[in-house]
């Protein structure tokens, strides 16, 4: 997973939503998941979740700046048991699919060891996609680093969907 997810690191780095853009929830997926759940499934997709990526894009990407020095990935902390299946009818999804939570980048930054999570991970026709890289649900519409951490942090918790 650390080699796939260097692609968001990359984007975290630059601040760049469109380079983190291969590893996001593709929308066709979304909608195929959502219709007949939500009333409009495409708009929710770009209007919430694609604005809520680009926003925590830029969250993530200026608390990597602040720090001193370049910050380096060191690894991805993931508890595969975590994973859980979301089952058809579960989380208003016609589908089912694996949600991964919590997934944990922990990265090296003026000699200190740091680590944040990545919220949420959907695996699609086998390929782990990032879904919610801030908290969902979230108290404001801010972009926001979900659990950051000096030290590694502890991956998780399962649960959610």
């Amino acid at each position: 997973m650390k080699a796939e997810l260097q692609i968001l690191w990359s984007a975290l780095v630059s601040g760049s939503q469109s380079q983190g853009l291969p590893l996001f929830f593709p929308e066709s997926a979304y909608i195929t998941t959502k219709t007949g759940q939500i009333a409009s499934p495409a708009g929710d997709y770009s209007a919430r979740l694609l604005a809520f990526f680009g926003l925590d894009i830029a969250a993530y990407h200026q608390l990597l700046a602040s720090g001193p020095g370049a910050p380096t990935l060191v690894d991805v902390d993931v508890t595969p048991g975590d994973a859980q299946w979301i089952g058809p009818g579960q989380c208003e999804n016609n589908v089912g699919y694996w949600h991964l939570p919590g997934v944990r980048l922990v990265y090296q930054q003026g000699g200190t060891l740091r680590s944040f999570a990545v919220a949420s991970l959907i695996s699609w026709r086998g390929v782990w996609y990032v879904v919610h890289l801030g908290p969902n649900p979230r108290p404001a519409n801010i972009g926001t680093v979900d659990q950051p951490a000096s030290g590694p942090g502890v991956p998780g918790p399962a649960g959610g969907c």
